[in-house]
């Protein structure tokens, strides 16, 4: 299937690693040109290096922490810059600080916030006047399955990603008018290095190992398993293309179907 992405152009924020990577990857794979951002300048030369290596499709790498206030801009226009222009926007950011409302202080909250929702906000905002000008806009915010199911110990993730659920249906609805796409992926569980440090943070805390912890999450998911970050990218690459180009406010689960909700 043609999703007609060939000299599409593409900024994917936390693309230096894990589904933001595998995303990056898969959409150079496509013909797209790709602008891969991660915070480490060795990890993003790295992969920028990778992707050129293996898809032949130009990737330039970006380095900024998209959580800063004025760093979503300057990702937008050294984007525009080397390609030209800007037709897609995938705005994945890290996870923040798991913990309970006991061990939580303000200075995490406002962390997670900047994170998890202002950074979003930011990236959409400054990238607008040159999507506009795109033939086949599309916007992808990389959300949580927590938002729909609440996963323990990550308070912060599960109240302020939902925020951004709200922005990307509002989006949808808004932006829709001008044939502006904009949906979410709430990804479950996956083999990342961010689920990784979770799960030895619950080792540690329950006083089990990352393995045991790993085993009894995949138990919980209908497959037996967690996924993996081209499973991720396959969807994400499929909604950001103009081959899914009636789909627009959806929020995707990608969790091998751990969610146990209806709707």
């Amino acid at each position: 299937m043609d999703l007609y992405l060939k000299d599409k152009i593409a900024l994917i924020t936390g693309s230096s690693r894990g589904l933001g990577y595998a995303t990056a990857l898969q959409l150079a794979k496509e013909g797209c040109k790709v602008a891969i951002n991660g915070r480490d300048e060795a990890r993003v030369k790295n992969a920028v290096e990778k992707a050129n290596k293996e898809t032949g499709t130009q990737a330039v790498g970006l380095v900024g922490d998209a959580s800063l206030p004025d760093v979503p801009a300057k990702l937008v226009q050294q984007t525009v810059e080397a390609f030209g222009g800007l037709d897609i926007l995938i705005t994945n950011t890290g996870g923040p600080k798991p913990g309970s409302i006991d061990s939580l202080d303000e200075v995490a909250w406002q962390a997670g916030i900047d994170l998890c929702l202002m950074a979003h906000v930011r990236l959409i905002k400054s990238a607008l006047p040159h999507l506009r000008k795109s033939s086949a806009p599309s916007i992808l915010t990389v959300t949580s399955l927590s938002v729909k199911q609440p996963i323990q110990n990550l308070l912060i993730s599960n109240s302020v990603r939902a925020a951004t659920v709200g922005l990307t249906k509002s989006l949808a609805l808004e932006l829709g008018k001008e044939g502006m796409r904009v949906n979410s992926i709430l990804p479950g569980w996956t083999e990342t290095e961010r689920v990784a440090e979770l799960l030895n943070a619950r080792a540690t805390a329950n006083q089990t190992s990352a393995e045991e912890e790993a085993r009894q999450q995949a138990a919980e998911i209908p497959f037996g398993r967690m996924g993996k970050p081209e499973e991720f990218a396959n969807a994400a690459v499929f909604l950001v293309s103009p081959a899914a180009s009636y789909i627009n406010g959806v929020m995707l689960q990608v969790d091998g179907g751990n969610y146990r909700g209806i709707f």
